[in-house]
């Protein structure tokens, strides 16, 4: 991957590109504010941004502000918003802002290698990657918790696993089920939920916005 990162904190920021580069990913380059961020994605078009939410120069949304710019401007540019906080308002509006490539992660995920970069392959491949604690708060604070009432309990467990980014095979290890059940239930899911027949990866991203209530 090709990875722009933008963070103020100098130790975090630079972790975070050694930790990258040295899994053979290209750090385009690292910098500390949301104009720098804007500008470095139009310079080097990277397949995703790691993107802090508070930033110079005012440190609130400037780095949510500048990512829902990048989906704008750059649609083909993952964002992977995150923030030391569970913040569900930002991670609403950069869900809104656009409905594929996009990921939010609370920083305590950093310290698991492999899970972070796994959530950074999914978004830059167009995919979802939303910590878990943030999409238990915003499935529980959605607007649309009607459209979930014709779905099961298990086939609720399985969209939330498809909301924090879990491909089917990831699924049936945590549930402890077979994979083609996994796919039953998700095609019971689409169907419910009354998506239009589109690409696997298209539908299980509005799957999860129709969860979220987004």
């Amino acid at each position: 991957m090709r990875v722009v990162i933008a963070e103020d904190a100098a130790v975090l920021r630079e972790l975070l590109a050694q930790m990258l580069t040295e899994r053979g990913h290209e750090v385009c380059t690292a910098v500390a504010d949301a104009d720098a961020l804007r500008a470095a994605v139009a310079e080097h078009r990277p397949d995703v941004a790691v993107v802090d939410i508070r930033m110079p120069p005012t440190h609130t949304d400037d780095g949510l502000r500048a990512a829902i710019d990048i989906r704008r401007e750059h649609p083909g540019t993952g964002v992977l918003l995150f923030s030391q906080y569970i913040e569900t308002k930002h991670a609403t509006r950069l869900l809104a802002a656009g409905s594929a490539g996009v990921g939010y992660l609370l920083k305590d995920r950093v310290a698991n290698v492999a899970e972070f970069t796994e959530a950074l392959g999914r978004v830059a491949a167009g995919g979802t990657a939303l910590d878990p604690e943030v999409v238990t708060q915003l499935a529980g604070g959605g607007r649309r918790i009607e459209d979930m009432e014709s779905l099961t309990s298990r086939e609720r467990e399985v969209l939330a696993l498809i909301a924090e980014g879990r491909s089917n095979a990831a699924i049936a290890q945590t549930l402890v089920v077979s994979v083609g059940t996994v796919e039953k239930h998700v095609a019971a899911i689409f169907g419910k939920l009354g998506l239009p027949t589109t690409e696997d990866a298209n539908r299980r991203v509005l799957a999860v916005l129709r969860y979220l209530g987004a």
